[in-house]
């Protein structure tokens, strides 16, 4: 396996500045945050490491030419939005940029993106299974005559009060999976696996590796860690960041060495990226890079 990160921590830094940092660091791999220019919407989105908008053949020999300098790999380029949006302005303006993305993979021959599959936060599972139907087929379509596969986090956008009732992302658990591959039956489909997510919902993170180990095609190390007695008093019906809280590897609840060794009994042996959420760590640059040496210095037991 290879350890690498994701960018989107580095909000502010350039593309050369935040290859430096993954290279210094001794990170062999990097997933690209790609989001359209602008403001973003929420904490960690609207990063844009790589313009896709204006990539055009020679910038991506730039960008590949850095890389290789620096030894580090791009694992995908990652634009997680909510492609199944109620707004449908708000729905094809995500389409539209995804679809740049999956072309600028493939122009960097990254072949790979990670995203979410999208949801209709007010319509139930069975309505945006449908949309599933009606919106997907010719995303991957494109995507596969690129030659690109494409990776969805099972992270339920479900925070607070902006994405209540339903949340941002149907991909959410391994029954929900198994009804989008029955839609989607498509070889350039897959999961990108954070363990993370299961924690919070009260749900087992290590069988799924074993049932779906043909389609895991990326692989996140974030913590999540749970407040016992504010679960009490809340209950799981309130929003999820009453009871729980991102950590960094190995100041949550995963247990990291059992998940390792999961994907190691598959035979994983692809890119395993750390994703920084941690508030405890955001007040400064450096406290940012801390945030990054520590995940790494922990997780170097289990990955090298």
């Amino acid at each position: 396996m290879k350890l690498g990160l994701l960018s989107a921590i580095l909000d502010g830094w350039s593309f050369e500045e935040m290859i430096d940092v993954v290279s210094d660091m001794g990170f062999s791999c990097v997933e690209v945050a790609c989001w359209p220019q602008g403001k973003a919407e929420r904490r960690y989105a609207g990063v844009s490491h790589i313009d896709v908008e204006h990539l055009d053949a020679k910038k991506a020999e730039e960008i590949l030419a850095y890389c290789r300098e620096k030894q580090v790999e791009i694992s995908a380029l990652g634009y997680y939005p909510n492609t199944m949006d109620a707004d449908l302005e708000k729905r094809e303006a995500c389409i539209r940029h995804l679809l740049k993305v999956i072309d600028a993979s493939a122009l960097l021959s990254v072949n790979m993106v990670t995203t979410f599959i999208g949801r209709d936060q007010y319509k139930s599972v069975e309505e945006n299974l449908e949309l599933v139907k009606e919106i997907w087929p010719p995303i991957l379509a494109h995507a596969r005559e690129k030659g690109v596969r494409i990776a969805i986090e099972n992270c339920p956008m479900l925070f607070g009060e902006d994405q209540w009732p339903g949340g941002h992302n149907l991909m959410t658990s391994p029954a929900n999976w198994k009804k989008i591959f029955e839609i989607l039956p498509d070889d350039n489909l897959g999961i990108n696996y954070d363990p993370s997510h299961f924690v919070w919902q009260m749900m087992d993170y290590i069988k799924p590796l074993y049932e779906f180990k043909d389609k895991i095609f990326h692989v996140h190390y974030k913590d999540i860690k749970l407040y016992g007695e504010k679960l009490k008093q809340v209950g799981t019906m309130a929003y999820p960041l009453e009871y729980m809280s991102p950590k960094l590897p190995g100041l949550g609840d995963v247990d990291w060495a059992k998940y390792v060794s999961a994907l190691t009994d598959i035979g994983y042996e692809g890119c395993t990226c750390i994703e920084v959420k941690d508030k405890a760590f955001e007040d400064s640059r450096e406290r940012i890079l801390d945030s990054i040496r520590l995940s790494k210095r922990y997780l170097e037991q289990f990955v090298i």
